[in-house]
């Protein structure tokens, strides 16, 4: 008898913190890819960091923060190999429900911009972030093999 079942290598795990991040404030990464999965933990309207410095808002308004989270996003997944093609599924975390119809108009906006694919599919909730910060975003990635 022979065995016919494939034998395949175990592929590795990588994490991803692009130059434009600090580094986490726990035990996770910005973002993990394995194989051809990409994931990008949930990101914020932080600045580009600046080394010795802690993670600084991009600025009090709703569409400053959500395009700064779409940069730091694409930053990861740039990172990893990835583009916004790439993208399967988007999670967008708000602090507050009245911001939904703006961060739609502001999210189609970029989207516009920024993908020549069928978009990704996406949820939003709703949800407590620290003090000042309006948005979070993570995404999920799948590349050609």
């Amino acid at each position: 008898m022979t065995d016919n079942t494939a034998k395949t290598a175990k592929t590795a795990k990588t994490a991803l913190t692009p130059k434009t991040h600090t580094a986490p404030p726990a035990k996770f990464s910005h973002g993990v890819r394995k194989g051809n999965i990409l994931q990008v933990a949930g990101q914020v309207g932080f600045l580009p960091a600046v080394e010795g410095q802690p993670p600084t808002p991009v600025g009090p308004t709703l569409r400053d923060q959500t395009l700064q989270t779409l940069a730091n996003v694409k930053a990861i997944l740039e990172e990893g190999g990835a583009t916004w093609d790439d993208v399967m599924m988007i999670r967008v975390y708000l602090t507050d429900v009245d911001h939904f119809a703006e961060m739609n108009a502001i999210y189609n906006e970029y989207f516009e911009e920024h993908l020549t694919a069928a978009p990704a599919a996406r949820t939003t909730v709703y949800v407590g972030l620290p003090a000042g910060l309006l948005i979070e975003i993570d995404a999920l990635a799948v590349l050609d093999a």
